[in-house]
């Protein structure tokens, strides 16, 4: 870095806020009293906002304190407009066992304005539809990065409008002629684009431009972080707040220095307290496609895949990529997905009983506890096989079956209760209960504490239609 950092933020504790509240104990939050309201505030589980109090004088010094005080280290920039609208950044720390990560590295999808009409349709089509269900989560793409290979105003102009025409999707306008951005701003002047780049030759006309249709503006300076910090300072200073840092992306040998720049920046930002240092961080794993003619497309495909995997995991808060194969956009968006959620809380699913096609009083009981994975698993091979099935979730508070029962999440009694309420008994005309494999250790118990008669299924649920037709009675 340029020089060193100042100290970082002190970790906030409830007491922090709670000197700063009104401290009436109104209940308008929707909080007990205001050390509740406070700690919810330190958990970020509630907005400082919602002290209708505070709010009253917007201007106090304590409203202005605490907004300084809860402020991320890493700045929250928002591209597009709507619903479609893309934040990224808001990161309040390194790491995300230290607290939970918000805002999922967006991924866009790049195309130029020298593609045929078809193609462009059918990569923005391909963007906007690529989706997978994902142990109840629904992963998707975010953005549309348009670049300028033309470097002609007017082709660009024209592209970008017909983009705007097609999607709602946020873009990334791409080229480092600021005639070119203007006119592809002048297409879509109001979508709040992310303008790529500023650089050291043309900062000023693209600080210009950012400020004139209010769009954040990305920082570029690959392999430079004395450069980029001196380059954010200066458009800073010039009055462009909302900013994107681009430490440049680099495969083979220079891989190491990317990631190396990416950790320096998010832990300057962080431990530090490096304003300077505290916005999103861009990677562009297409750069893997410069090897294109004398490398094969799936291994450019297969590079370029795990420099985005690497590049999630080392604080990329947007990516742009190329390759549009679900095979090579599964593994990072899945990545993605189970990074940013909450380690605090297991990934659990609603208890309960879940009915599997139309089942009569002669169908299997099945078991399985609520955790997401072991749940959507077992969901899909039952599905998948046709089967007509009842299967009732017991609240494990997330764990899966085996370490549910070595945790004591799992036990015959849990079991037992949510046979219960699951009323299950007055659909069907036997009182057999299929259990998963792991959790044989504890069939006897079940089958005491129930009433029901415990058959031991398979350990594996791809295995359950096979396990039917060999074992199943009613």
């Amino acid at each position: 870095m340029a020089k060193k950092g100042k100290a970082g933020k002190k970790e906030l504790s409830p007491i922090d806020i709670y000197k700063l509240l009104p401290k009436t104990n109104c209940k308008e939050c929707g909080e007990e009293n205001c050390m509740a309201f406070a700690t919810k505030i330190v958990n970020r589980e509630i907005q400082i906002d919602k002290c209708l109090p505070l709010l009253k004088d917007p201007n106090s010094k304590a409203y202005t304190q605490l907004k300084e005080m809860l402020k991320p280290p890493v700045k929250e920039v928002v591209i597009g407009i709507g619903d479609k609208a893309v934040s990224l950044g808001g990161k309040l720390v390194m790491y995300r066992h230290e607290f939970t990560y918000s805002n999922p590295t967006a991924i866009a999808i790049d195309v130029t304005d020298e593609m045929s009409e078809e193609e462009l349709m059918n990569r923005i089509k391909k963007t906007e539809q690529w989706h997978y269900e994902y142990i109840g989560y629904t992963l998707t793409l975010d953005m549309i990065a348009v670049r300028s290979t033309s470097n002609d105003p007017e082709k660009f102009k024209t592209v970008v409008k017909k983009i705007v025409e097609n999607t709602k999707l946020p873009l990334i306008l791409c080229s480092l002629d600021s005639n070119v951005i203007e006119a592809g701003l002048m297409a879509a002047p109001k979508n709040r684009s992310l303008i790529y780049s500023a650089t050291e030759e043309n900062w000023k006309s693209m600080a210009e431009l950012s400020l004139m249709y209010n769009s954040p503006l990305v920082v570029s300076a690959p392999n430079n972080l004395s450069m980029l910090v001196s380059l954010t300072k200066t458009l800073l200073a010039y009055g462009v707040e909302d900013l994107v840092l681009d430490p440049g992306t680099f495969t083979n040998e220079g891989l190491s220095d990317t990631l190396n720049n990416f950790t320096m920046l998010r832990r300057a930002a962080t431990k530090n307290g490096e304003e300077l240092a505290g916005f999103p961080l861009m990677g562009i794993p297409m750069v893997a496609w410069n090897e294109k003619g004398s490398t094969a497309d799936e291994l450019i495909k297969w590079r370029e895949a795990y420099l985005a995997s690497s590049l999630i995991v080392r604080f990329a808060d947007v990516l742009v990529m190329h390759g549009t194969d679900g095979w090579s956009l599964l593994p990072t968006t899945v990545l993605r997905q189970n990074i940013y959620t909450d380690p605090r809380k297991p990934v659990a699913v609603d208890s309960g009983l879940k009915v599997f096609g139309t089942p009569d009083e002669n169908s299997p009981v099945f078991f399985t506890t609520n955790f997401a994975l072991t749940y959507y698993t077992v969901a899909s091979d039952i599905e998948n096989s046709k089967l007509n099935a009842y299967l009732i979730v017991v609240d494990t508070e997330g764990s899966a079956v085996d370490s549910g029962v070595a945790g004591r999440k799992l036990t015959a009694e849990t079991v037992a209760e949510a046979l219960k309420e699951s009323d299950v008994e007055t659909k069907v005309a036997h009182k057999t209960l299929i259990i998963p494999g792991k959790a044989s250790r504890i069939s006897g118990e079940i089958e005491e504490l129930s009433g029901w008669k415990v058959q031991v299924g398979p350990r594996d649920s791809s295995e359950i239609p096979k396990y039917l037709q060999e074992k199943w009675q009613p």
